[in-house]
């Protein structure tokens, strides 16, 4: 018979017969004083501005309620409760069973992509947490990052949007008239789009008119002959289209849902849909018109790898993403670091569509676990804001050609292969999305947790 040593056996009866630890702490001490009503005050109102610069940059919801966290208990603050719906904020912050709660909620109506402002942000948040800087400071420092002009001129910023539609229009096989063409008419959507936002029109309207000035103009340059016979300007519509496609959440709405914030996922995915549909009416509708003057602008075969070209759609691709980070205001220091995440991922997808069988979809998702990676590696140094690497490193991944295509096969009537095309834009960009998640959640430092029964 099999003799258990008398010390194992107790530890074996006391695992047996012992409950386990508590699924979750609903209840969280407080103390041991409780904070003021003025200390809370202040400290609700810093979390709260600093959630809606986050939000309205385009922060995932899980990050900004992070962070939010983070910095409310840095500033004394540990029983806080956040809670983000879409386009609104609100926290709660607990003292005990002595004194009321702390209710605050605080409406983002408007989204704005400047990335040198959120760098301040988040650097303000650091500092904050590692006690570099006081509520009173940080709150002072909050007001002259919202209310600070961009870094540099708006002209500056158009010039961005259109040389990031030069460089997809390389990387796409465009020549250099072509690149030219998408330059123009890409800083003529911005100029036109900066007036009608000052007139207060609707986003959907925006999409729409960008879709619409995009076709039309490069049906007008074919038609007058800039544009020599033997060229693609259908081109210049697919970089226009990835330059609007570029404003879309579905990255913000994909991390949502992974991260359990499933309404705001819902509004995101809801907001991506209706600007979509904008930008499909707009690009149909100036099909439609060129086909009545007799102007076909016939979609552009699929990109596909080129070794002879691979060095210089690497080099397109690392131009696009540090034109993009030029165009968000991202601060100059950071352009290299967006041209290198860029081109990296670029070249990953040329190197598994040549060498190996791989499918779009799936390219682009392993692609796009490269960029997630480099984005979460830069959490760890924080010398560049994550944002600005997610955002310009997919820039070369987006599906402008793609979603092109599927687009002017609907107006010519293509009604299924046109949904099958559009279907595969969509699976493309939700491919970047979870494959963005999937490398940043492996790249990022993860504290050590107890697992709980």
């Amino acid at each position: 018979m099999l003799r258990i040593p008398g010390r194992f056996r107790r530890r074996l009866r006391r695992e047996l017969l012992q409950g386990g630890p508590p699924t979750a702490d609903f209840l969280r001490p407080v103390g041991p004083e409780v904070p003021s009503d003025a200390s809370v005050v202040q400290v609700v109102d810093l979390c709260m501005g600093v959630g809606e610069v986050l939000l309205s940059s385009g922060e995932p919801a899980g990050e900004t309620a992070a962070t939010m966290t983070r910095l409310a208990a840095a500033c004394g603050l540990p029983t806080v409760d956040v809670d983000i719906t879409f386009n609104s904020i609100s926290l709660c912050c607990h003292r005990g069973t002595t004194s009321a709660p702390v209710n605050s909620m605080r409406i983002v109506n408007y989204r704005t992509t400047d990335l040198t402002r959120l760098a301040a942000v988040s650097g303000l948040v650091d500092q904050v947490s590692q006690g570099r800087m006081t509520v009173e400071a940080a709150t002072e420092a909050l007001t002259t990052a919202t209310a600070a002009r961009h870094p540099y001129p708006r002209w500056v910023a158009t010039a961005g949007w259109g040389g990031l539609a030069a460089a997809v229009a390389v990387l796409l096989g465009g020549s250099v008239l072509i690149a030219l063409t998408a330059l123009v008419v890409t800083a003529l959507i911005d100029r036109l789009g900066r007036l009608l936002v000052r007139w207060g029109l609707a986003s959907f309207f925006l999409q729409l008119t960008g879709g619409l000035v995009a076709t039309l103009a490069t049906v007008a340059v074919f038609a007058t002959g800039v544009l020599p016979p033997g060229t693609q300007p259908s081109l210049v519509i697919a970089a226009c289209i990835t330059a609007l496609l570029s404003g879309l959440s579905v990255m913000s709405a994909v991390r949502d849902a992974i991260s359990g914030f499933y309404v705001t996922a819902a509004g995101r995915a809801a907001e991506i849909a209706l600007l979509s549909a904008g930008l499909l009416a707009g690009v149909i509708l100036g099909l439609q018109l060129g086909l009545q003057f007799g102007i076909t602008l016939d979609p552009a075969q699929p990109v596909g790898a080129d070794v002879a070209q691979f060095g210089l759609s690497t080099f397109a691709a690392a131009t696009a993403a540090a034109m993009f980070a030029l165009a968000a205001y991202a601060p100059l220091r950071s352009l290299p670091a967006a041209a290198v995440t860029g081109a990296a991922g670029w070249a990953v997808y040329g190197g598994l569509t040549l060498f190996t069988q791989a499918g779009t979809v799936t390219a682009t998702g392993v692609a796009a676990v490269v960029v997630g990676l480099a984005t979460g590696l830069t959490r760890r140094r924080a010398r560049v804001h994550a944002q600005v690497i997610v955002l310009s490193g997919i820039i070369p991944l987006l599906p402008g050609l793609t979603a092109y295509r599927g687009f002017y096969q609907l107006a010519t009537q293509q009604v299924v292969d046109g949904l099958v095309t559009v279907t595969l834009a969509l699976a493309i960009g939700l491919a970047l999305a979870a494959g963005v998640a999937l490398g940043d959640f492996i790249a990022r430092p993860h504290p050590a947790t107890h697992p709980r029964d």
